[in-house]
């Protein structure tokens, strides 16, 4: 059970607005809403993917509207690419923009959203800030 259905698709674009992209066919609304959730967890790596997205079998354990709406986003914008009748392609457009910048913020760890971390009992968090450095050794030249 994945994160969002096809009916979750309909707060970002009508019904008959999808049936008209897709030509009423339920396997491209499928294709786009995985296509979606694999480029969410593509950024998502550092946290828990199967509480935050589910499996085939289960459904998530955290319901998390934010990024329900990000991946929705992401979602509308590869249907649009099929067809943007009746829809404004600049303003889906920028709405993709904005979740991979978002999803990219977090990834970065620049936005820290309240998720469970993978493979840690979120005691041991990582850290998204460090930096590592190092030089060579330096040299002893004498003339």
């Amino acid at each position: 059970m994945p994160i969002i259905d096809r009916t979750d698709l309909y707060t970002h674009l009508y019904a008959e607005i999808i049936d008209e992209i897709t030509r009423a066919d339920g396997a491209l609304i499928d294709t786009a809403i995985d296509a979606a959730i694999q480029e969410a967890k593509t950024y998502l790596a550092r946290y828990d993917l199967a509480q935050l997205f589910g499996t085939v079998t289960t459904a998530p354990a955290i319901t998390d509207e934010y990024l329900k709406t990000l991946v929705k986003d992401i979602a509308c914008w590869r249907l649009i690419r099929l067809c943007n009748t009746s829809v404004d392609y600049a303003a889906f457009r920028s709405a993709y923009q904005d979740a991979v910048a978002a999803l990219n913020n977090i990834m970065k760890g620049l936005a820290q959203p309240d998720w469970p971390y993978a493979g840690t009992d979120n005691l041991n968090i990582p850290d998204g800030t460090t930096v590592s450095w190092h030089s060579n050794t330096r040299r002893e030249n004498h003339y």
